[in-house]
């Protein structure tokens, strides 16, 4: 799940202008993005270059074609575990490679990961071993039926 971009006031409008491009389409050429910018190909690979040294941009990603996505079983799994184990169940939750996510929340649960499978027998082992990690006292499961839009 991505988080949505905020606008940081320390960014230039370009810089700004530039991410949506990315984040649109981050396989963009560097002619393609300078054209819609109005801006030199230099530029752009400067700003780009200065947005990865600041962290401001950490890496380029795909997107996923929707038919693809709809092929796929994404269920995002709330994970109630004891404070002091944590450590220990991040770095094993880390380790399964069906997981996509793994955050901290706040509520009832406290920590909530997001798993793509091919198939319902596949989510029920990755949960299956999220359980048996020393630690993780419960966890509840809803598989997401269609993703509405992505950004």
């Amino acid at each position: 799940m991505k988080t949505p971009y905020l606008k940081a006031p320390h960014l230039k409008e370009l810089d700004h202008r530039l991410i949506k491009l990315l984040r649109d389409n981050s396989r963009e050429s560097i002619a393609n993005l300078s054209r819609k910018l109005g801006v030199s190909r230099a530029t752009v690979k400067e700003h780009m270059a200065t947005l990865e040294r600041r962290k401001v941009i950490q890496g380029y990603t795909i997107r996923f074609h929707p038919e693809h996505e709809q092929r796929q079983l994404n269920a995002y799994v709330m994970i109630c575990a004891d404070p002091r184990q944590m450590p220990s169940i991040v770095h094993q939750i880390k380790q399964l490679p069906s997981v996509e996510s793994l955050q901290t929340i706040s509520g009832i649960y406290d920590l909530m990961t997001l798993i793509t499978c091919e198939s319902t027998l596949q989510l029920d082992q990755v949960i299956d071993k999220i359980t048996e990690i020393e630690g993780v006292e419960k966890t509840l499961t809803s598989i997401v039926l269609a993703s509405k839009f992505q950004r």
